[in-house]
């Protein structure tokens, strides 16, 4: 009997982490077709980075109330599935309790798995309230209707029924140790199963043997259905928020990044010395094949790492000017549909037997509208905001730059800047020796 319950246990594991890497590996992929950029400079403030936002949550402290309710969440889970060791032994093995050997350290770290549990419980509770009760507006907004909405309610109810399977299973244990049940020695702290196990009184004690294991069983089989589920889901930010502050731009912000290739031909223009027909310098920059980005194959890796890394809190769109004032843009909503479309594009790919087939469609206008594009003012707030360190704007001036410099696309104002700058050395529509004419007013 142990041999097959070892058996199937190991089926579970591979199953479970197999799907698992296969899934790894799309997004893997799919984050693969973007443009190369050299993020591996500065790596002592990378890892800093890196510290502070993903694992040091230092961001997230901008509001408080939810600042320790996901911390609650964030730290019960890192170290309660530490006890995913002891599983694995046991499951594989046929032992109980296998790191019960530790002594006094181990009735520690149970003692601290089940209030750790208990705290995720009573975080995911008020999650569920603040979504569906006291209905947030940044977290009830239109954009989030149906599957997104349906998504962020699954994850709370995985994470709360995994601690209740956690911590009921420990009760049964603890009831079973109390009555000297067969190989259930005495180990282990139980401060917050204790109580629970008062259910089990007068109990057949088989009957909540076979609760326990059930609860074991269970537990393990939502941990390896919560692992795969992270790819169908916006919580990738689990796993994705670790590379995502460690590649993300350490440049101040308000800086734009210049096409070296654009930056020297104007410089070309101005230099009156210049010959127009001499032959580029060895290592000049080569002009792109693309001006800006119209698809995802257009933008850079970090950009698509950053639409999968999205956790659609909605802090960026929740501090936009532009969709505070009621313009369609919603920082969000362009990293949701950059997700969305690249997902698009990966399924075409593995339709087709590892090559994108042209399938009408683009980031530009399918997705995203040059009337979102243009309602952003720039200002760096949803970078400001973001818990971890997604850059919306980029991708937004990205695809602007693709309207500007492609298709000459950008709005009648714009053009009329750019062309009083062409003619008259500055935005505004009057000639250059008019320019201190204001002095003379006085």
């Amino acid at each position: 009997m142990q041999l097959l319950s070892s058996i199937l246990f190991l089926i579970l594991l591979g199953i479970g982490f197999g799907f698992f890497i296969k899934n790894a590996r799309k997004i893997y992929r799919n984050i693969n077709l973007g443009r190369d950029i050299n993020r591996s400079d500065r790596s002592s403030e990378r890892w800093k980075n890196m510290a502070m936002v993903a694992l040091g949550q230092s961001k997230m402290v901008k509001r408080p109330i939810a600042a320790v309710l996901h911390i609650f969440v964030y730290v019960g889970f890192v170290i309660i599935n530490i006890e995913m060791l002891e599983i694995i032994i046991d499951g594989i093995f046929g032992t109980h309790r296998v790191l019960s050997f530790m002594g006094p350290v181990y009735d520690v770290l149970i003692g601290v798995f089940e209030v750790l549990a208990f705290l995720v419980i009573f975080a995911v509770v008020i999650f569920w309230i603040r979504r569906n009760i006291l209905k947030l507006k940044r977290l009830n907004q239109k954009e989030l209707d149906g599957w997104p909405k349906k998504d962020a309610n699954t994850i709370i109810y995985f994470e709360a029924i995994l601690m209740v399977f956690f911590l009921v299973m420990n009760a049964a244990d603890y009831y079973l140790q109390t009555i000297n049940y067969t190989h259930f020695a005495q180990v282990g702290s139980f401060p917050v199963s204790q109580y629970i196990s008062l259910i089990f009184n007068g109990m057949n004690p088989e009957v909540v043997f076979y609760v326990e294991r059930a609860c074991w069983w269970l537990h393990i089989i939502g941990v390896m259905c919560f692992m795969n589920y992270l790819y169908y889901s916006k919580h990738l930010h689990i796993i994705l928020a670790f590379p995502n502050t460690y590649y993300a731009n350490l440049d101040e912000l308000g800086k734009f990044d210049n096409l070296e290739a654009v930056t020297n031909e104007v410089k070309l223009m101005m230099d009156p010395n210049a010959d127009p027909f001499a032959a580029p310098a060895p290592d000049a920059a080569e002009a792109p094949s693309k001006f800006g980005a119209s698809d995802v194959q257009d933008l850079n890796w970090v950009q698509l790492l950053n639409a999968y890394s999205c956790t659609e809190c909605g802090r960026c769109t929740a501090s936009c000017p532009a969709n505070i004032t009621g313009k369609k843009l919603s920082p969000r909503l362009i990293m949701m549909k950059t997700r969305d479309r690249l997902e698009e594009v990966g399924r075409n790919i593995d339709a087709n037997k590892g090559t994108f087939v042209e399938d009408g469609k683009s980031l530009l206008n399918d997705y995203i509208t040059p009337e979102e594009l243009w309602a952003c003012t720039t200002c760096n707030a949803c970078v400001e905001e973001c818990p971890i360190s997604i850059s919306p704007l980029s991708i937004i001036m990205d695809m602007r730059r693709y309207l500007v410099m492609e298709q000459s696309a950008a709005p009648m104002e714009l053009n009329t800047m750019m062309t009083n700058v062409e003619n008259n050395g500055a935005p505004w529509q009057y000639n250059q020796m008019d320019r201190l004419n204001w002095k003379d007013e006085n």
